[in-house]
């Protein structure tokens, strides 16, 4: 299938035919990549998937005490 590039503000896109979207169950976010000189987009089902088990994995501490004052912050 032959698409064009669009204007989009300052950007450039590509329509998505309805009947190619038709094929996921409402797709709303892509992973976009090129190889080998080819833009490939992969449908992520859920785009937040695996975050839990990387949040619990990695040093995840605060950069600021979450106890200040307001009056602190300008301090900081």
């Amino acid at each position: 299938m032959q698409v064009s590039l669009i204007d989009i503000g300052t950007s450039k896109g590509i329509r998505i035919p309805a009947s190619i979207l038709k094929m996921f169950e409402k797709p709303t976010s892509f992973d976009l990549h090129v190889k080998e000189n080819k833009i490939i987009l992969d449908v992520l089902d859920n785009p937040r998937s695996g975050w839990e088990e990387k949040f619990k994995n990695s040093d995840n501490k605060l950069l600021i005490e979450d106890d200040l004052d307001i009056e602190e912050w300008d301090e900081l």
